[in-house]
């Protein structure tokens, strides 16, 4: 049965979608079979893979609202053993769409359900919002990757994400747990870069992951070709620091 991880952090600009592509690319790399789920009605993680979104006759969102078996919605990406589900800009309106709906927080929990057994690892890129979409991944996951930017206002925001997850534990989904803090756009020549580190190692200790993903251009410059980093440069810092994550992330689960 396959690990469901949520990558999650309400601040938009932190790596997020970079970390889900990237991430799922390397664990597929290290011979992992993978199923990235994008939540995110900007799509950009679907485009980021060079899915053509308006070819698509079923999305996350036909899965949510009309309940379209994912089977329908999984596509394949140019990495070898890594599928996703995309995303439309309809997304947008699934929330509303959904409030009605009996049992709204676990719609994407029965839909993963139905292929959770054919995967190693699932992997859900949330959109930057603390919203009923975000409510369903956090619900239908084991744990939750936070990814953090190396910049000032760093840890703001993350104290109404750790609450989100403890009334999620509480009441929806008792075994969530935080799989770890990810620092992102890392740059070692800075102070304050250091000093974020730091300042998330005091406070979270074990929970940071060792990996940190540094800036990198590549990592900036591999979306614009429908490619993870690891297929469009796999010798560039980015690729090393993602592979060096899937590692770190797949020995946690030995």
């Amino acid at each position: 049965m396959s690990k469901i991880i949520s990558l999650a952090n309400q601040k938009g600009g932190v790596g997020k979608t970079t970390t889900s592509i990237n991430l799922a690319a390397a664990l597929a790399k290290q011979g992992r079979k993978v199923l990235l789920i994008d939540a995110d009605p900007q799509a950009n993680t679907s485009s980021g893979l060079g899915i053509e979104i308006r070819e698509l006759s079923n999305t996350i969102y036909e899965c949510l609202v009309n309940g379209v078996d994912p089977h329908a919605a999984i596509v394949p990406t140019s990495t070898k053993g890594l599928s996703m589900i995309p995303s439309h800009i309809d997304l947008v309106g699934a929330e509303i769409e959904m409030l009605n709906m009996e049992h709204r927080e676990l719609l994407l929990k029965n839909i993963l359900n139905q292929v959770r057994d054919e995967y190693d690892y699932i992997l859900i890129d949330c959109s930057p919002s603390l919203g009923l979409i975000t409510v369903n991944a956090l619900t239908a996951s084991d744990s939750v990757i936070i990814p953090v930017q190396c910049e000032f206002f760093a840890l703001e925001g993350i104290a109404k994400l750790l609450n989100t997850i403890k009334i999620i534990k509480s009441k929806l989904n008792p075994q969530l747990k935080i799989e770890g803090f990810l620092l992102t756009m890392f740059d070692n020549r800075l102070r304050l870069s250091n000093q974020v580190y730091e300042e998330v190692k005091r406070h979270f200790g074990d929970l940071v992951f060792n990996t940190v993903i540094a800036r990198n251009v590549r990592l900036s410059e591999a979306p614009s070709h429908g490619v993870s980093v690891l297929e469009y440069d796999a010798t560039s810092k980015g690729a090393k620091n993602y592979t060096a994550l899937a590692k770190e992330l797949i020995n946690r689960q030995k």
